[in-house]
């Protein structure tokens, strides 16, 4: 196991314990353990940055090109906003549940994928572009992950409130106002970074003459999922629909980000191989 996998496998073990602290105040108010599970998030932030620090000097540039490093980036940043998010009152819930995911995403990751070189011989005319698609995808992904979290707590807080079922949670979380306008935030930051992804995508398949990958699952799903979020901002500056059915349509465009995601594994575009 090199020095690097073995940084990976300690963020790990520092993610799982800040996991486990937050899950503890959440179950039962405790502001020790609070600033227990921020601490051991700040040190799994460290520990990421210093595992991209050993790639690039092992590897000699940033490493961004493989599934790996999209899904290693894309936890990056969600450990990076949950630490913004300690800064918002009432977040305890919002800060487990994006970094449930963003655990699993790096355990994932660690199972299913191997950091290492890419041929990019494919791609050399296109060369930025890629970089620029690649970093606006991730960061929209994650915007849109926070924006889907947000999106979930509206539907359970909506629900418990309908029904009258007050307790602990309910009354820390945020008020379904602040929910709402934070679910927008996010979905008006993660539309335009992955609508300017996709963009740059088409492209760089225009500049390589690749025309038949316009037709390609991956530019579909992902063109599909644009246009939801699109409508989702058309269709609340008119007001027709409640913020219940806002937040559903915030999970259906999240569904086909995920969907496009998947597809990797069966587009022709790129399979992060550059071929």
């Amino acid at each position: 196991m090199t020095l690097a996998e073995q940084v990976y496998e300690a963020l790990i073990y520092m993610y799982a314990l800040s996991l486990l602290f937050y899950f503890s105040d959440c179950i039962r108010r405790n502001a020790g353990a609070k600033r227990t599970g921020t601490g051991f998030l700040v040190v799994v932030l460290g520990l990421q940055v210093t595992h991209v620090m050993m790639r690039m000097w092992i590897e000699g540039h940033f490493p961004i090109y493989t599934t790996f490093d999209f899904l290693f980036i894309f936890s990056f940043s969600i450990v990076l906003m949950s630490l913004i998010m300690t800064r918002i009152q009432r977040s305890e819930f919002v800060i487990l549940l994006l970094n449930i995911v963003g655990f699993s995403v790096t355990v994932l990751n660690r199972l299913w994928f191997t950091a290492g070189e890419i041929s990019l011989h494919n791609w050399q005319t296109v060369h930025g572009l890629l970089i620029m698609h690649i970093t606006l995808a991730n960061l929209g992904f994650a915007a849109l992950t926070v924006a889907s979290v947000f999106a979930l707590l509206y539907l359970f807080l909506h629900h418990r409130l309908k029904n009258k079922k007050w307790n602990e949670t309910v009354r820390r979380l945020p008020s379904l106002e602040v929910i709402g306008k934070y679910m927008d935030g996010a979905t008006l930051i993660g539309t335009p970074l992955l609508g300017v992804s996709i963009v740059l995508a088409v492209l760089s398949i225009v500049a390589e003459r690749r025309w038949h990958l316009l037709l390609d699952l991956k530019v579909i799903a992902t063109g599909l999922a644009i246009a939801i979020y699109v409508g989702y901002f058309v269709v609340k500056r008119r007001k027709q629909f409640s913020m219940m059915v806002m937040s559903r349509w915030t999970l259906i465009g999240y569904a086909f980000v995920i969907i496009s995601f998947i597809s990797n594994a069966y587009s022709a575009f790129h399979r992060w191989t550059g071929e």
